[in-house]
């Protein structure tokens, strides 16, 4: 994957305990993206994912839609490279 980043996005809202990860693992999926959701102590979740920076992108905008579950209220988002280390998707 030539064109692969790795995009950290912290979730804030009510975001915990609505399925949010698992959408987000469904998503993710669909879009060919590897990596984690997790839960944080603080209530927010934690979405890794690397792939094509345009499919990043697009979960990216997925996870402020009004399909996410529960309620976004912000989402902070950080663009690295690509560490290679996700092998699928998992749900923390």
């Amino acid at each position: 994957m030539s064109d692969a980043v790795r995009l950290t996005a912290l979730v804030t809202g009510r975001v915990q305990g609505v399925g949010f990860r698992y959408w987000t693992r469904e998503v993710a999926g669909s879009l060919g993206l590897r990596g984690t959701a997790t839960n944080l102590r603080d209530g927010r979740v934690e979405v890794i994912v690397e792939g094509p920076r345009a499919e990043c992108e697009q979960l990216l905008a997925r996870l402020t839609s009004d399909d996410a579950p529960g309620f976004v209220g912000d989402v902070s988002a950080t663009w690295a490279d690509a560490a290679g280390e996700a092998p699928g998707f998992r749900v923390r």
